[in-house]
């Protein structure tokens, strides 16, 4: 009884130095550059044909370079920035006088140290139509 629960034991041992072993094989791979740089300045994705799509970025830091794959959605509000992220209100109401519906949005998250206004505002033209809250009646 005895020699099994060592072999048990023994086992257990292994299992755990090779588990911590891939642990740290994993943690190395992150690392592969070898850039011990932690001050990155990054620029826009700069996308590779048009204004949207697959591109990629330039970052800097003391006197190395990288080039890092980027996607800017084709659906981003070009005014903003794809780097910087809102959370929006909900709509106001239709003006009248301008026929425009206006929300605000406050920055949420600025990807890559981009330089992001805090608050944007955003318009668009009232619905023509009139939406009906009797379904069903």
């Amino acid at each position: 009884m005895q020699v099994r629960s060592l072999l048990l034991l023994l086992a257990l041992i292994l299992v755990a130095a090779a588990a911590a072993e891939a642990g740290k094989n994993k943690k190395e791979k992150t690392k592969k550059d070898g850039s011990k740089c932690e001050d990155w300045r990054w620029g826009p994705c700069v996308p590779n044909s048009k204004d949207c799509g697959l591109g990629y970025r330039e970052g800097t830091c003391k006197d190395e370079s990288k080039k890092l794959k980027c996607k800017i959605p084709c659906n981003w509000k070009k005014k903003f920035g794809a780097d910087c992220k809102y959370k929006f209100e909900s709509w106001g109401g239709c003006s009248a006088q301008t026929g425009l519906k206006t929300r605000s949005g406050i920055l949420k998250k600025a990807l890559y140290n981009a330089q992001c206004e805090e608050t944007v505002y955003v318009t668009k033209p009232c619905s023509s139509k009139i939406k009906s809250k009797s379904k069903g009646q």
